[in-house]
């Protein structure tokens, strides 16, 4: 459970998420972080914690040489991803399939939605959400394009509250 918004605005990625940990009905306000830089790059997670810890402090993404930034993200970095997340006991295996969880990763002013399957997504509305608030976070931004951007992502992230059960404030925004 979680909401992570995410849009780009004039060359800048904005990233906001709340704070709920959940398991079943049971729901805790967590003092760690669900958004955060990483070098070059914001990231905000859904899925699991344990991830986002990896992502945060594990991660080491390579350098970006001669190589188009959509070309950069489906290559080398998700390989760097999922060698972290192997080493770090997270990424599971099935009949030699690969999963992960799913993030949303902000670079070089572009945002990018990262599946479990470790797939690269580009939206071309130039926003996008992931975790249980998503479709209403999508709604947000797509009603609030224009706005400031801190405010266009507090009122996505407080539609997301009044309308998930799985999503619970205090928020985090950061852009990049």
């Amino acid at each position: 459970m979680t909401a992570i918004a995410g849009f780009c605005d004039t060359g800048h990625v904005w990233m906001g998420g709340d704070s709920a940990g959940v398991s079943g009905w049971d729901l805790t306000v967590r003092a760690d972080q669900k958004v955060f830089k990483n070098g070059d790059f914001l990231f905000g997670f859904t899925s699991s914690f344990r991830m986002g810890q990896l992502l945060q402090y594990k991660l080491q993404p390579p350098k970006q040489h001669d190589q188009e930034t959509y070309a950069y993200m489906v290559t080398a970095f998700v390989d760097s991803v999922r060698e972290c997340l192997k080493a770090g006991g997270f990424a599971e295996k099935d009949k030699e399939r690969e999963s992960g969880g799913v993030f949303l990763v902000g670079y070089k002013g572009r945002l990018f939605y990262v599946a479990s399957d470790y797939q690269i997504a580009e939206a071309l509305d130039g926003y996008d959400a992931c975790g249980c608030g998503d479709a209403f976070i999508r709604g947000a931004l797509f009603a609030t394009k224009g706005m400031d951007p801190q405010r266009r992502m507090e009122i996505s992230l407080q539609a997301a509250e009044r309308h998930s059960a799985g999503v619970r404030g205090p928020f985090q925004i950061m852009s990049i």
